[in-house]
């Protein structure tokens, strides 16, 4: 579990204006809330923010203007549908200890069984209730092996120590398909039988 120490700046200024200000100068503006306290609107900076959420459920240690640290974990990223840019950040006040339930990204490793079929995500990250401070950064599930028709529950994910499922364990997270018999063989020979007629 990683942890990036980020300066933030609480900010008075709200509405779409002052969001367009605050990114032209290479900021993103952000929401800091949880524990029961009164929401804190604050500024970050936008490249080291960036950098930071490539790790998915990555501990943010906030220094806000230099008055004290906050541990955080992101909670909603909206970004600009056509550059990708980052928009507007909401951030999850959290403590050392403290449980939280966070989606984590299924990684699958290994090769199914010969015979071309095909491996579906049902899911494609499950919901967990882990330690704020050491949430892993992915599930891996192995698919050695498994034929058509097989499906891996949640229940059969091994999780990292001290994290529990907050999902049923039977939901369906990966299942195997059949591979699709091919039409063009069929298709051909109706080709002909017209052609004869």
């Amino acid at each position: 579990m990683s942890e990036v120490k980020l300066a933030a700046e609480t900010r008075s200024e709200f509405g779409k204006g002052a969001a367009r200000r605050i990114r032209r100068e290479a900021k993103v503006p952000a929401v800091l809330y949880g524990h029961g306290a009164e929401p804190v609107h604050i500024t970050l900076p936008g490249h080291e923010l960036q950098l930071a959420l490539r790790t998915p459920n990555v501990l943010i240690s906030l220094d806000i203007d230099g008055k004290g640290n906050e541990l955080a974990i992101p909670k909603a990223v909206q970004r600009d549908p056509l550059k990708g840019f980052l928009e507007h950040v909401d951030l999850l006040l959290v403590k050392r200890g403290e449980k939280v339930t966070v989606e984590l990204p299924i990684v699958t490793e290994g090769e199914l069984a010969p015979g071309g079929n095909l491996l579906e995500h049902v899911l494609n990250t499950l919901a967990v209730e882990t330690e704020a401070t050491h949430i892993p950064e992915s599930v891996t599930v192995s698919v050695a092996g498994l034929e058509a028709g097989a499906s891996v529950h949640a229940k059969d994910i091994a999780l990292p120590s001290g994290t529990t499922l907050a999902v049923d364990g039977d939901a369906v997270v990966l299942q195997v398909l059949a591979a699709q018999a091919e039409e063009a063989p069929a298709e051909a020979a109706g080709d002909e039988a017209a052609a004869e007629a």
